[in-house]
């Protein structure tokens, strides 16, 4: 099975309702770091080894439609020519409350290494490893939101225009069942992932 939507943009973008919403018009099941923690045993493995240049991505999407959040996002480009044929989204929102809600969350969990237990510490590796190939080496939140702004930036100059959505939450069904020739669905878009359920998630990751 190919990707047949592949999400670009970084975590802490809406990128759990976009994977409710895919699955809910039929671009299911879609991968989300929720996927990697919750099959971290099998998941964790290949994507150490993509970080290293080894990437075998059948294996790590098999079974999936379409794939959004990170690890995804940190390898968004050489994913867009593994499959040619596949959309590309980019979750989006204002650069300030991106950072609000990253520094909160996964910057909080994943720069406190004194916090992981043990049976998690591949995984938070991993995660580090993810994170530093989207990041390089900004750190401050000016520096990440430059990082933010550049990686848009670079995205909407890689994608032709008609290959691409940029799509907030706040858009809701309309684009984005245009984009991908759906019918719009009656139900509300998903909303989900606060503060909280991101901390329940991580504490899956504890468990796993």
């Amino acid at each position: 099975m190919a990707l047949e939507v592949i999400g670009a943009g970084f975590g802490r973008t809406g990128t759990m309702s976009l994977k409710l919403a895919l699955e809910q018009i039929g671009f299911g099941p879609c991968h989300h770091m929720i996927e990697v923690i919750h099959n971290g045993e099998a998941q964790t493995p290949l994507w150490n080894d993509a970080l290293a240049g080894k990437p075998d991505y059948a294996a790590i999407y098999d079974g999936y439609s379409s794939a959004v959040d990170w690890p995804t996002a940190a390898f968004w480009q050489e994913l867009a020519d593994v499959y040619p044929e596949a959309k590309i989204i980019l979750s989006s929102r204002s650069a300030e409350s991106w950072y609000a809600s990253i520094s909160e969350t996964i910057l909080a969990t994943v720069r406190a290494p004194e916090t992981w237990p043990p049976q998690a510490v591949d995984w938070f590796r991993m995660v580090s490893k993810v994170l530093e190939r989207s990041f390089g080496d900004a750190k401050t939140k000016d520096e990440l939101i430059a990082v933010f702004h550049a990686h848009e930036a670079a995205v909407k100059a890689a994608i032709p225009a008609e290959r691409l959505l940029v799509h907030s939450a706040k858009d809701s069904w309309d684009p984005l069942c245009a984009f991908l020739g759906v019918p719009v669905p009656a139900e509300p878009y998903p909303r989900t992932n606060s503060k909280e359920e991101f901390f329940q998630h991580m504490k899956d990751a504890d468990e796993m």
